[in-house]
């Protein structure tokens, strides 16, 4: 898959199983400010859980990761029937505000479109991001945390 790039020196790539680069975003994972999820992801990684299509994508800048996104058939939610989630959104501190969560999204969603899927969701418990990147609110739903959270769909076609 192409390198995706975006303000600064810096690009989105897919990560592949047992490569450099994935130790390297277990690495940034386990380190992130995330504390929610860091250790949910972490697993994920460690015990590369995705199959099919299922992948992690890393932005890079001056060769370290600074942010990653994945692409799933679930996500914290028991709604089986909704895929593919582009999920765990994540940019470090220090490079946010550089558009670099808006490259993560549109380099899964090219991937998810080269893959065949027609559109994607996105969970979010904010509001006014996601819209920014052609997402519009599909309604409310609940995590398996009881929680409710916002969907976000966004066509691909």
């Amino acid at each position: 898959m192409k390198e995706v790039s975006f303000d600064g020196p810096a690009a989105v790539e897919k990560v592949e199983k047992g490569t450099d680069r994935a130790k390297e975003l277990l690495r940034f994972v386990e380190t992130c400010s995330w504390l929610d999820a860091r250790e949910h992801i972490a697993r994920n990684i460690r015990d590369w859980v995705f199959t099919d299509w299922e992948t992690m994508f890393a932005a890079v800048s001056d060769g370290k990761i600074v942010g990653m996104a994945s692409v799933m058939k679930t996500d914290y939610y028991p709604l089986p029937d909704i895929y593919p989630w582009v999920s765990c959104v994540f940019v470090s501190e220090a490079y946010r505000g550089r558009r670099i969560s808006g490259a993560l999204i549109d380099c899964a969603n090219r991937y998810l479109r080269e893959e065949g899927f027609e559109r994607s969701y996105i969970p979010s418990e904010f509001t006014g991001l996601y819209e920014r990147y052609g997402y519009r609110l599909a309604g409310d739903i609940v995590n398996y945390g009881g929680g409710t959270d916002h969907l976000y769909v966004k066509e691909l076609i």
